[in-house]
């Protein structure tokens, strides 16, 4: 398929066009898509998409204005393909006009699809919202400040339990296998079951007995399945089918000291949900609000409310994990040339609260507490600075952060412990010598692992402490852990107890969840994701936030000019 072009010389006599013009308002999405659309998204920008030879292609700056507008509007594709058909702002913004010209008058829903395939699969996949973050920062609107987020994509598929996970597995495994290795599947089955149906058994489901004997015949049968594939040369689907089998039929059950299979009474740290949907993860914004799906992980910019990058996780990962990824802009700018090293990605939702620290002695004897010289706040517009809540507030994102020169808005928890026992912060830290003393006044040493994590252990002194009641129920004594970021954590516990902090804080962090709710605001597409995949999930994310930037644009009074862009508040 060849590169199709849009008219550019608009029909002065068009009806759609001149109804437009008079009825839509210049600050319109409508009107600014249609004045800049060749600015914003040309035809010679998707060139690489296509080849030089076959029939014309529907415009890409036809197609692209469309998905601008569809995830604006929160549409499905035969939705999005009905308005443009029918919605003359839509035809409009698009440049087609109306439908005595020579502008597309219809397309198919599957030249949607086929937009969203040629650009994953391209050298720049992220195309479209790029142009519009390049349109922002030459307008002026990008600066060196990020506010950092996250928010819950739901998956777009039905999450699993243990029966219909293996069942589904083996399906699938039976469905990828050649007929001669599948055959030799389907001899090592022992319960019957065919795995030709996505009902469950026919079993009496009150029965206890009837259950176990069902799991572990289901069990029985995946195992049989992996042995025989055991040393064998497979196919990549295959490969990847038998792989997907291992995995939940090992996340979810154990096996009993008869030898037979049953549901472990656990979760699984990082269990598969669904077969349909690998990628998807359980996940947790809060301790009491779980959710599964995805996360997405956005930057603002707080000044012009412009998304500056965006990132797609699983539900269970950690907001510092892929922070890095969201302000790599920021880091290549101001990361001196010998600096090096980064936040590490293992991090989960609960890595921000630990290690925390008490009062810490920095290497030349300082205290680093109330006393501690604060940095100069508020952060001016142009010193770069990231502000997060505290599932950023990581030591390694700290020290990631001070390596760049980068001011940190990010909050850091304090240190908790359960049942109102001394926390952390009662413990004096003395990272010169290595030693942490206990409310009651016993110095113990850190003893440090490879990585530089260390714990100090109290047992000794908890025996016959008068405190012990107060510090710890464990019967080997207290422990103190103490990480390698320790003084990165102190110094920025004793910062944000400044009130010129609390104030910047106050004022820029909550400019983030404005922009989520933009971008939640609609259900489909939004909050609930409309594809499968990782990859899907994150590219379709990805062109959400570029639909917001085109909105937020509009609302700033975007025009080009003969230099570049600029708009009605510059």
């Amino acid at each position: 398929m060849s590169l199709g072009m849009a008219e550019r010389q608009g029909d002065l006599l068009d009806e759609v066009n001149r109804f437009c013009e008079q009825a839509l308002p210049a600050n319109s999405v409508y009107s600014v898509l249609h004045r800049e659309r060749d600015r914003l998204f040309p035809d010679d920008m998707f060139a690489d998409l296509f080849s030089c030879r076959g029939r014309r292609s529907v415009p890409p700056s036809v197609v692209a204005t469309v998905m601008v507008l569809q995830r604006l509007e929160g549409l499905s594709d035969r939705e999005a393909v009905d308005r443009f058909c029918f919605d003359n702002r839509w035809r409009y913004a698009a440049g087609v006009g109306g439908y005595d010209g020579e502008g597309w008058g219809r397309f198919a829903h599957t030249v949607l699809v086929d937009m969203r395939a040629r650009l994953a699969v391209s050298a720049k996949p992220r195309r479209i919202f790029e142009v519009t973050l390049v349109a922002a920062a030459a307008a002026g609107l990008v600066g060196a400040r990020r506010v950092l987020d996250s928010t819950p994509l739901y998956d777009a598929v039905a999450t699993m339990d243990t029966l219909t996970l293996i069942r589904s597995a083996l399906r699938g495994l039976l469905h990828v296998a050649e007929a001669e290795l599948q055959a030799r599947l389907r001899a090592v089955l022992v319960s019957g079951d065919d795995y030709a149906s996505t009902a469950k058994p026919q079993i009496d489901w009150d029965d206890a007995q009837a259950r176990e004997q069902l799991i572990d015949s289901r069990a029985r049968d995946a195992h049989a399945c992996l042995l025989l594939l055991e040393g064998r040369e497979l196919t990549e689907p295959v490969e990847q089918a038998a792989q997907l089998l291992a995995s939940v039929v090992g996340q979810d059950l154990e096996q009993t000291e008869a030898g037979v299979f049953r549901i472990a009474r656990r979760v699984a740290k990082d269990r598969i949900i669904s077969t349909v949907d690998p990628d998807a993860r359980h996940g947790h914004k809060t301790s009491a609000r779980s959710f599964d799906g995805y996360k997405g992980h956005v930057a603002v910019d707080p000044d012009s409310e412009i998304v500056t990058d965006t990132v797609v996780s699983a539900g269970n990962v950690g907001d510092a994990a892929v922070a890095e990824g969201l302000i790599d802009d920021l880091l290549d700018e101001h990361r001196p040339a010998d600096a090096t090293g980064g936040a590490t990605g293992d991090e989960t939702d609960d890595d921000h609260t630990e290690p925390a620290s008490g009062p810490v002695s920095g290497p030349a004897g300082t205290p680093a507490g109330d006393d501690a010289e604060p940095s100069d706040r508020p952060v001016p517009a142009e010193e770069p600075a990231v502000y997060g809540d505290a599932a950023y507030g990581s030591g390694a994102f700290l020290d990631l952060l001070a390596g760049a020169n980068i001011a940190s808005g990010c909050k850091t928890q304090p240190p908790t412990a359960a049942s109102g026992l001394f926390a952390k912060d009662r413990f004096v830290i003395d990272l010169d010598a290595d030693t942490v003393t206990c409310p009651g006044e016993v110095t113990m040493p850190i003893r440090r692992g490879r990585d530089g994590d260390g714990i100090a252990y109290f047992g000794e002194g908890c025996a016959a402490c008068p405190l012990r009641a107060q510090c710890t129920t464990a019967t080997s004594g207290r422990t103190v852990s103490v990480g390698r970021h320790e003084q990165r954590l102190a110094d920025a516990r004793a910062e944000q107890r400044q009130p010129e902090w609390q104030a910047d804080y106050r004022a820029t962090r909550p400019k983030v969840e404005r922009k989520l709710a933009h971008l939640m605001r609609r259900k489909h597409g939004g909050r609930r994701a409309r594809v499968r995949g990782k990859d899907k999930v994150d590219a379709d994310f990805n062109l959400l936030a570029a639909a917001i930037n085109v909105a937020r644009l509009t609302a700033l009074g975007l025009r080009s000019t003969g230099t570049g862009w600029a708009t009605a508040t510059a």
